[in-house]
């Protein structure tokens, strides 16, 4: 690596392909940066595909073997974005050949995959992150601070949940998501997923739960062409194997106690990605369809003025904001992904670690897998800890 440029290779071009791309292409024009990102090689399987990908997004060259991608010398880190079934292998190959690894969640489909992860990385040395990026919004980066500083007191119940509705209607196809061998499960670690790590970065670390998960559509039009979250049918019909919604309890390692909701059966939520946090002096709440405000209550407001005030994270003062517009000028989707490129790349440089790592990714896993063995057990089942 040179002492000025980073260059990456993508692996995946499809969803989050794009949401990569655009982060990798906007990350050094708004933030500054002690490495340029080169957007160097992007792969997948499909050759005219990729190559169209490319050119339309910036990266110098595309390949369709993952495997020469790791293998370029001309390449620093290398960015996951493919299925979940893929990341184990491609981390695993990547770390050994000494690149640095960004990879999508959920990290992996099971613990012991995880952990083979977690050793390739922390052996070769190299640095690791993996994407939960809704905690990289700046109003939930304020809750963090405010939760820290004893704003709310001692966090006694949270809860969160994520809740869609792109797969309501029976005649939408299937496609990956829907299929275990590939997805690993349905909104369970899809969207779970995401709530778990905001409940580790926000409350703690989780030490039991207890939960069911349900498929209410097992059958589906067969896929035709399917592309993000839409999709055309083709001939036939194909068992669901996944879950369509996921509920569990927690008591979190420091006495606190939570719910969890992932459903993509909720008719009228797009990404209704919500959490609400109750602590001894007050209480903080978010949801990514409003994602530049918080919700603030604290007790020791005058008894004539308490109620909830919303916070508009958009300022200079709130972490990641003041790279890019005037307040008020409102951030989306894509900037979590900028703000993660930002993260890698500068613990990249400056030789520190990156958050989240692997270790968060697998003990992400560590949760899911517990609910599926308390649903199995029909009891309250602990979360093992990850080293």
């Amino acid at each position: 690596m040179s002492q000025r440029v980073m260059n990456v290779g993508l692996i995946g071009y499809k969803f989050m392909g794009k949401a990569h791309s655009q982060a990798w292409s906007t990350v050094g024009k708004f933030f500054d940066l002690d490495l340029d990102p080169v957007m160097k090689v992007v792969c997948g399987r499909d050759a005219e595909a990729v190559s169209q990908f490319a050119s339309r997004w910036g990266w110098e060259s595309h390949e369709t073997d993952w495997r020469k991608v790791i293998g370029r010398g001309d390449v620093d880190v290398v960015d996951i974005s493919t299925p979940g079934n893929t990341h184990c292998e491609i981390a695993v190959a990547a770390a050994q050949a000494g690149k640095h690894v960004y990879c999508e969640k959920p990290l992996t489909f099971t613990v012991d995959e995880g952990k083979q992860m977690l050793a390739a990385v922390r052996q070769a040395g190299v640095k690791h992150m993996v994407n939960f990026n809704y905690r990289l919004c700046p109003a939930v980066s304020l809750a963090k601070q405010i939760i820290e500083s004893g704003g709310i007191g001692e966090v006694r119940h949270a809860r969160f949940t994520y809740l869609q509705d792109w797969l309501v209607d029976p005649a939408f196809p299937m496609n990956w998501r829907l299929r275990k061998e590939v997805a690993g499960s349905g909104a369970h670690g899809d969207l779970g997923a995401h709530s778990i790590d905001l409940a580790r970065f926000l409350v703690g670390e989780i030490g039991e739960v207890v939960g069911m998960k349900k498929t209410f559509i097992t059958e589906r039009p067969a896929e035709g062409v399917s592309s993000g979250l839409s999709a055309t049918a083709g001939e036939g019909t194909e068992k669901v194997t996944v879950d369509d919604c996921s509920l569990f309890l927690a008591k979190f390692t420091d006495g606190a106690v939570g719910t969890f909701e992932a459903t993509r059966l909720a008719p009228g939520r797009k990404n209704f990605n919500r959490f609400e946090i109750n602590g001894s002096k007050g209480s903080l709440a978010w949801c990514f369809e409003e994602l530049n405000s918080l919700e603030y209550f604290s007790t020791s407001d005058p008894a004539a003025q308490q109620g909830f005030r919303k916070i508009i994270a958009t300022e200079g003062v709130h972490p990641f904001a003041g790279n890019w517009w005037p307040p008020g000028h409102m951030l989306g989707y894509d900037h979590g992904f900028a703000h993660a490129a930002y993260n890698l790349t500068q613990s990249i440089a400056n030789n520190r670690p990156c958050v989240p790592d692997f270790h968060d990714g697998v003990q992400c896993v560590a949760v899911l897998e517990a609910v599926d063995r308390s649903e199995e057990a029909r009891q309250w089942t602990s979360v093992e800890v990850v080293d």
